[in-house]
């Protein structure tokens, strides 16, 4: 294969021979420099690593499919929806309604219909505080004339938010994805609740507090897990750079807020016992593990950025390794899906792991400094590419660890990060409490509510981890 065409970013013959070293090295440092800045002029969510939000809507490329004919909405015949009628004896009130004259002839009409025309209308109840307020009463001795005041009960809080409500208000700053000031006025305008921002922090405290146990717990069993999906995304702690890691197990998950990107966070979290294997992307800072399964779908889009900014032979290169892409994720899929056996895709990923290495070593004698690079690297470290065709459990995306970053995500993008050390150890507990509630399919309001109710007893609240 030979290129298309030329680098437009070379220096001409005849005034190559009219420079001198040192001028010709700073001209090769400029057009370098350009050429980086060129690249970079068209990332898009597709050819790098950038986040899909990043991309505005519109500026995405249109899909070529044929505009239906049909009007929007629900189509004539298709499947009605409709919610249900529960048993009357289940309602909170049942009407009678009885017509009291024929409505032709105007004669007065009795008796009961024995199959009325039922109609239920669902409301919401009145929202009022339940208050419970406790009398401390102090005595005096008659003996010794000492004054002795009554205890609280045993889980009664000290402040005036009981666990209900403190749960409540937590889910609706990390789940619901409120700031305290709308958390104070959604507690006080909707529920009836007197609430201020002050109030929502002293609760966030006392929440964190009693999960803190649990997100501990969990946070030590990582090092036992055969398999963790990891990744990271950038936030703010105190108007300073931080990073929220995630790690992801088959049945928990665990978030960290931390100042660095760089692999500490590694050692606080699976630590040097961690013996399984790590789902990632690239990044250098995963290579200390050393049992690593790289992100297939990252790597499309590396394959996606040779095809938008090498030369023709690059771009050959780079529809060779799509390609090749496409056919492990349509074997993968069919794995998933039950329509072949794993022995199958192994069969079938013997051909699609030669064709990807042979091109692979291809690309590392390209003209591109880049592409020359990337296959390089792939191909030097081919395989942290296979790693989920020798362990079964594993798969060749990181999409477990992407999914579990898209709530923070979001409310990182609201937030803005976190004001105090203390923020950011609520961001991460209650993260890693909600995700991995749902991954073990756990109501988290009530999970929440016992954890506080637990710390506020003096009890050992449930554990988040399953079977424990």
């Amino acid at each position: 294969m030979s290129s298309t065409q030329p680098n437009p970013l070379t220096i001409p013959p005849e005034l190559d021979a009219e420079m001198t070293p040192a001028v010709r090295a700073f001209v090769l440092s400029l057009l370098d420099r350009i050429a980086k800045l060129e690249s970079r002029l068209g990332l898009n969510p597709q050819n790098s690593s950038l986040p899909p939000s990043s991309q505005h809507p519109h500026a995405r490329p249109q899909t070529k499919k044929r505009k239906s004919k049909k009007k929007r909405g629900g189509q004539p015949g298709h499947e009605k929806h409709e919610r249900p009628l529960i048993p009357a004896e289940d309602c909170d009130d049942v009407k009678p309604l009885k017509p009291v004259e024929c409505r032709r002839c105007g004669a007065k009409l009795s008796g009961s219909d024995p199959e009325p025309l039922r109609h239920q209308v669902w409301e919401l109840p009145k929202i009022k505080p339940i208050v419970v307020e406790y009398q401390r009463h102090r005595l005096t001795c008659p003996c010794c004339r000492e004054t002795t005041c009554a205890e609280l009960p045993v889980g009664v809080p000290q402040g005036q938010s009981g666990p209900r409500l403190m749960a409540f208000t937590a889910l609706l700053m990390a789940y619901y994805r409120q700031s305290k000031r709308r958390t104070a006025e959604f507690l006080e305008s909707l529920l009836g609740q007197p609430c201020c921002p002050a109030t929502a922090v002293k609760m966030q405290n006392q929440v964190t507090a009693a999960l803190r146990p649990l997100y501990e717990e969990a946070a030590a069993e990582l090092p036992s897990q055969d398999h963790l999906n990891i990744d990271e995304t950038a936030t703010k702690q105190e108007n300073g750079k931080a990073w929220l890691w995630t790690f992801v197990a088959r049945m928990f998950t665990v978030f960290a807020v931390r100042p660095t990107r760089e692999a500490t966070a590694l050692d606080a979290f699976p630590t040097d016992k961690f013996g399984g294997v790590v789902t990632c992307d690239r990044a250098k800072m995963y290579w200390q593990v050393g049992r690593l399964q790289w992100c297939w779908a990252h790597l499309k889009r590396d394959f996606q950025a040779i095809i938008d900014g090498g030369d023709g032979q690059a771009k050959y290169l780079g529809h060779r390794l799509r390609r090749v892409t496409c056919e492990l994720f349509e074997h993968w899929g069919d794995y998933r899906a039950g329509r072949i056996t794993r022995a199958a895709l192994l069969r079938r990923m013997g051909p699609v792991r030669r064709k990807a290495e042979r091109l692979l070593l291809r690309g590392t004698e390209s003209a591109s400094r880049n592409v020359r690079g990337t296959c390089r690297e792939l191909y030097e470290h081919r395989g942290w590419l296979w790693a989920f065709l020798r362990h079964e459990g594993i798969e060749p995306t990181n999409n477990a660890g992407e999914r579990s970053l898209r709530h923070a995500v979001i409310w990182r993008k609201l937030s803005f990060g976190t004001q105090s050390v203390g923020g950011s150890r609520f961001v991460e507990t209650m993260l890693t409490v909600i995700e991995s509630c749902r991954q073990q399919r756990r109501n988290v309001f009530s999970f929440v509510t016992s954890a506080v109710e637990a710390h506020l007893a003096h009890n050992s609240a449930p554990s988040l981890l399953p079977g424990v």
